[in-house]
Formats: C-alpha cells, structure tokens, sequence
C-alpha cells in the first residue's frame, strides 16, 4: 500500500471521509423532499401521461415504439426518461445514451453556462427525446433527482411547449416522492400500467394502483388508464389483475422471438413498415381516448389468488414462532411469576 500525506494517497487522490459522508447521506435521507415543482397553467391540447412498471418489464420497448408510432400518425410526441438508468431513449436512438438533464446541468453550472434546448433534447422520426438522469450511484438520491430534473425542464421552459403527448417513463419499483410526483402532483393526467403474467410486475402495477387511489382520497385527480401487457405468454393473470383492479387492457404485445431479436438489435417496430405496426396503432390509439379511472387496488391475498397456489405457495399457513424457537440453544425453563393461591 502507497504511503499517504495529508489525508491523500501518494497517487494525489482524495481519501473520502466515510464518517462524514455516512452523515450526509443520513441527514439527507431524513430530509423531506419538496414536491413543490413550480408548474404552470395545463392545457386542454396536451395529454401528459406517466408509465409505470417494474424494472425490466419493458417499458422503454413500449414508449419507444408507441411514441414513434405516434409521430407517425401525425402527433406531436416528446418522450422523457425518469429513470435513474437512463435507458429509456436507448431503443429509439439505436442504443446511443443522450446526454442526461442532470448531468448537463452539473458541467454547465461548472463553467458559468446555461442548458440550451439542444444540449438535452434530441429528436429521431418526429419524436422528441430526452433523459432526466440522476446521481451517480451511491451519490444521491434518485427520488430527489427527479424532482430537480422536473424543475430544470420547467426552467428551459416546459410549460410552454407545444406537443399532443408527453409521455414519462417512471421506474414503478420505487415509491418514495420523486418518482410519485406526476401522481402527488396531479402533473399527468393520466397513469399506464406495463406489467405482464407474473407475481413481481403485477405487485409493482398493484402499488401504483394504491398511490393513484390514496391521492385520490386526499382530492388528486390523476386516474389509471389501463394496462399495457408485455410478453403476453397468454396464461391470462394479467388481464385477472386488470378485470380485479376494474382498469381496462390497452393492449397485450405477445412474447415473440421476433420482438425479442429486433428490441436487442435497437430496432423500432413500432412503424408502419413493420408486421408489428397494426398493433401499435391500436395501442396508440386506446392510449389516447382511455379515460383515467379510479383503480381498486388488492391485498396480498388478493394478489397472490390471481396465481395458482403451486407456483406461488399461497396456501401456506404462516406458524407463529415461539421464544424458545428463537433462544435456541439457549432456550432454558424460567421460573414462572404466577402466583398460585390454595383453594379456599
């Protein structure tokens, strides 16, 4: 090991304060975020619609699709990442990574600059695009950098642009309060839902159900349009979930070997020249006229009752444990404080 002097190895390197950063990330953790996001007047022309769905469920393959589709059909569509990965604009710009709000934002403000539109958004087949980003890892939260994108994009003038669709693609495994702004917020007007026929997605698309319908209750307005199935293999628990919760299925995109090679190759099918394109239209079109509605999101039981019991053990009985189970080798008999009184 190199020799240090001052606090920095030989190699001229910081040596970081892991005390003081425990600290930092501590006080920030028990900070509360400000959800206050200045917004403006909404309008009547945009539709601004937030996508959840559990990590890897294919959420960027169905926006990039659907918004290129959009375009196609003649509507002006901006596409936003809200994931911390940045992985959402990958597909529709060949798997090249735009530059991240976040990150941009950081270099300007190092040397005395402004973002400009066109450091962050990009634009492919009348799609515009861009990313949120967020902290490096183990750096910062992602909730938190969300709402500091948000607050970005309403500074480069998100309130006055002119688009048929924004549409926000949200990781739905997190729930602190930046990834629930468009919900807390009432900034969208509407939810969708990617989930497919399995226990993990359907209990992330379960909980965005429960947000929606907690801020409903505190007067929020934001409703749930449906449910986009991915990889449908057709054993049907997703459109169970969808028929429990009381949501509609927008549409249900097949597990294809086809979709599969073309989505790892960054090629979109979601054009008219693709045999994939009648699908999208629909898709693309339900989006559009679904209403929001108010989901009735289930328990546990109710959730795991959509799966047959075998694959899921929802018929276990839970054992209580016992203090002698949990002393173990331990375990000893203890005089009891029961005083026993001889019969009258």
């Amino acid at each position: 090991m190199k020799d240090s002097v001052d606090g920095k190895p030989a190699g001229g390197q910081d040596i970081p304060n892991l005390k003081d950063f425990d600290q930092r990330l501590r006080d920030e953790a028990n900070e509360e975020p400000n959800l206050e996001v200045p917004q403006g007047e909404p309008t009547s022309k945009t539709q601004i619609i937030a996508i959840y769905g559990k990590g890897g469920i294919g959420k960027s393959f169905t926006l990039a699709n659907l918004s290129h589709m959009m375009a196609e059909m003649g509507k002006r569509v901006l596409l936003i990442g809200c994931d911390p990965k940045s992985d959402t604009t990958s597909l529709l710009f060949g798997g090249k990574a735009c530059p991240t709000i976040i990150e941009t934002s950081a270099k300007k403000k190092l040397s005395g600059e402004e973002v400009a539109i066109g450091d962050v958004c990009f634009k492919r087949g009348g799609v515009f695009a861009m990313e949120l980003g967020g902290p490096e890892v183990g750096r910062g939260c992602g909730g938190r950098g969300i709402i500091h994108g948000f607050e970005l994009l309403e500074k480069l003038g998100f309130h006055d642009w002119d688009f048929d669709y924004v549409l926000l693609d949200f990781l739905g495994d997190v729930v602190c309060g930046g990834f629930g702004l468009p919900i807390a917020r009432d900034m969208a007007q509407k939810v969708i839902l990617v989930g497919s026929n399995d226990l993990q997605s359907l209990y992330v698309a379960n909980n965005v159900c429960s947000a929606v319908e907690y801020f409903r209750k505190l007067g929020g307005n934001v409703g749930v349009a449906g449910l986009v199935i991915n990889k449908d293999d057709g054993t049907g628990e997703a459109q169970a979930f969808a028929k429990a919760v009381n949501i509609p299925v927008l549409a249900a995109i097949p597990q294809d070997d086809d979709l599969r090679k073309k989505s790892a190759n960054y090629q979109i099918v979601g054009t008219n020249e693709s045999q994939w394109g009648p699908m999208f239209v629909g898709l693309a079109e339900a989006v559009g006229i679904a209403p929001p509605v108010r989901p009735t999101p289930l328990d546990q039981d109710g959730l795991l009752g959509l799966f047959d019991a075998k694959d899921t053990g929802g018929d276990y009985q839970l054992v209580p444990a016992t203090d002698v189970d949990m002393r173990g080798k331990n375990a000893a008999p203890k005089e009891s404080l029961e005083v026993i009184y001889d019969d009258a």
